[in-house]
């Protein structure tokens, strides 16, 4: 992942509008210049931060960085409004941290027909360099939407007529039985934990997969795969 640091790169860059993934300010830090930039990240979608220095000082290394850093995205996002018109198949992350598997699922998603891939701003890994390798490719057709609070783009989903389908170990229902009803969501949960409760009670379905042996869950890429192809299957065949 590209770094930027200092006052001067950091502004320029958000006034060129270049792709960011994040922007770091050093709490305490409160000139005019860095209130600037702070405005102007949020003007252009940027996530800020407002971290301890020694935070900063590990992101920059050796690099002087005036209190600001930036890390630059491998791709640049589109807002949420962009993906949903037309499409009949959005993929929603509820907290993926991995870029090996955030890449594996835009891929794949990209390959069973979705649109878009919705991801939260916090708790989630970015559009970095190892994502965009491991999407090999993908990133090139397949629109990423960074959303402030992944429950309210479910909730205006639901309003557009999107059926909420989430895949949690813990569902009650499998997800080769039930009925996919388009347009379509399938949220995911992030490694280790599944879905958040709250994002669980906005899904009209909660589905699993059903697993042999002691293991009771699959990687997360890994289960996206199997519920999105199901899916492309019964589009095809008509149900």
């Amino acid at each position: 992942m590209e770094i930027l640091t200092g006052i001067h790169p950091v502004l320029e860059a958000l006034r060129a509008g270049r792709p960011l993934d994040r922007v770091l300010l050093a709490r305490g830090a409160s000139n005019a210049r860095i209130r600037q930039i702070a405005e102007l990240a949020r003007q252009r979608g940027v996530p800020v931060r407002w971290e301890p220095r020694e935070a900063l000082d590990r992101t920059a290394g050796q690099a002087s960085h005036q209190g600001v850093v930036a890390v630059g995205a491998a791709h640049e996002y589109a807002a949420l409004e962009d993906i949903w018109e037309g499409a009949r198949l959005l993929v929603a992350l509820d907290g993926v941290e991995d870029p090996h598997n955030l890449g594996a699922i835009i891929r794949t998603a990209h390959a069973a027909g979705a649109s878009g891939v919705i991801v939260p701003e916090r708790r989630a890994v970015g559009l970095t360099e190892t994502v965009a390798k491991a999407a090999s490719g993908a990133l090139e057709y397949l629109k990423v939407a960074r959303v402030t609070n992944l429950n309210r783009a479910l909730d205006q989903l639901k309003e557009r007529g999107f059926w909420i389908y989430g895949l949690d170990e813990r569902g009650p229902e499998l997800y080769h039985k039930v009925s996919y009803h388009a347009p379509t969501v399938l949220v995911l949960g992030g490694e280790g934990r599944g879905l958040h409760e709250h994002t669980r009670k906005r899904c009209d379905f909660v589905v699993r997969i059903p697993v042999g042996g002691t293991i009771s869950s699959l990687n997360v890429s890994v289960a996206a795969g199997i519920v999105l192809f199901e899916w492309k299957r019964r589009q095809e065949e008509g149900g």
